[in-house]
């Protein structure tokens, strides 16, 4: 793989959605964000379906995850290895009608359609038909969605003409640390950015820490906010005011929707934790600089350049209308 995959989205609006279309995810935001996504692509209004995590007794009291007498769905999309069981049950309970699409790849057989990552693909899954390369992951950030925001995003953060630098921090993940060089990395790399000139904004992820927060906070000035966790996250604002992104490296769906925005994107070293996580985060990465050239490494400088922004999100959904609504 050394593109990235195509599929003719130009008839998208001419192709007919899906009527019913239900994500079937658990409950962490990041699978969620990618079932919704795909299916926006489909359907205005998908339902969700989150899959229960409680055990013993509470599972009892707790509501179905479907009944069998509600709207009959015309897709289903399930992402995490939690979802995979309830989804194939969805699609047996109502005939085995249902297209049945799994949004990595899936621990047991009988999906319509499997879209996956490239570095989580293997040889072994080229001559599989109904699976599907993808880069990174699907998402909800579109420019459309963030183009009326960004005017009102910009005087909010009063950059005084000044260009903005989001800049966005995640976690310990198994192939990276946030030890005390992560931290002075993250640090010293936010300072220079404002030295440069940059207005700066700083946000932490779910998965941040409290000593990374709290390395952050020290980094306040009249040039660098920093989201402290209270109020509403002002993620979705920041990229909105943006003129280019650094995020760090433990992250696959951050550059993944920073990249839709055709703005630059910089990836932030991290101290490695050997081992196959690490070689997966670092394949994603190579894959998005060197092979796909949409995002660079941070050596000291943000400097403009041009790519064609990626829309993975519409082009998974392309491909399973093409599925749902054949050409006669």
């Amino acid at each position: 793989m050394t593109a990235i995959p195509h599929h003719d989205t130009s008839n998208d609006e001419a192709i007919p959605a899906a009527d019913c279309g239900w994500a079937v995810t658990e409950s962490k935001a990041g699978t969620l964000t990618q079932c919704v996504g795909v299916l926006k692509q489909l359907t205005p209004s998908p339902v969700v379906k989150t899959i229960s995590r409680s055990r013993g007794i509470r599972k009892w009291f707790e509501p179905a995850l479907f009944r069998r007498s509600e709207r009959e769905p015309v897709v289903l999309v399930s992402c995490g290895f939690r979802s995979e069981k309830a989804t194939l049950d969805i699609k047996s309970a109502y005939g085995g009608r249902p297209l049945a699409v799994h949004l990595q790849r899936p621990r047991i057989d009988g999906y319509d359609m499997v879209f996956v990552s490239r570095h989580d693909w293997v040889p072994e899954l080229d001559n599989l038909p109904n699976y599907h390369p993808m880069v990174g992951v699907p998402h909800q950030i579109t420019s459309k969605r963030l183009s009326p925001l960004r005017e009102d995003a910009r005087a909010r953060y009063g950059s005084g003409g000044k260009p903005i630098a989001a800049v966005f921090v995640g976690g310990p993940n198994g192939a990276y640390l946030y030890d005390e060089k992560t931290h002075d990395v993250i640090s010293e790399a936010v300072r220079h950015l404002e030295l440069e000139g940059w207005h700066v904004l700083v946000s932490v992820s779910r998965r941040s820490e409290e000593a990374t927060l709290k390395a952050l906070l020290k980094l306040r000035s009249p040039n660098v906010d920093v989201w402290d966790r209270t109020g509403e996250n002002p993620y979705l604002s920041y990229m909105a005011a943006a003129d280019g992104f650094l995020i760090t490296k433990d992250s696959i769906t951050m550059p993944c929707e920073a990249v839709a925005t055709g703005k630059p994107v910089y990836s932030l070293e991290l101290t490695h934790v050997p081992g196959p996580r690490l070689e997966k985060f670092e394949f994603y990465h190579r894959d998005l600089s060197k092979t796909l050239g949409l995002t660079r490494p941070y050596q000291g400088q943000m400097e403009a350049y041009t790519y064609q922004p990626l829309d993975e999100t519409r082009r998974i959904g392309s491909i399973i209308r093409s599925v749902l609504n054949p050409d006669p």
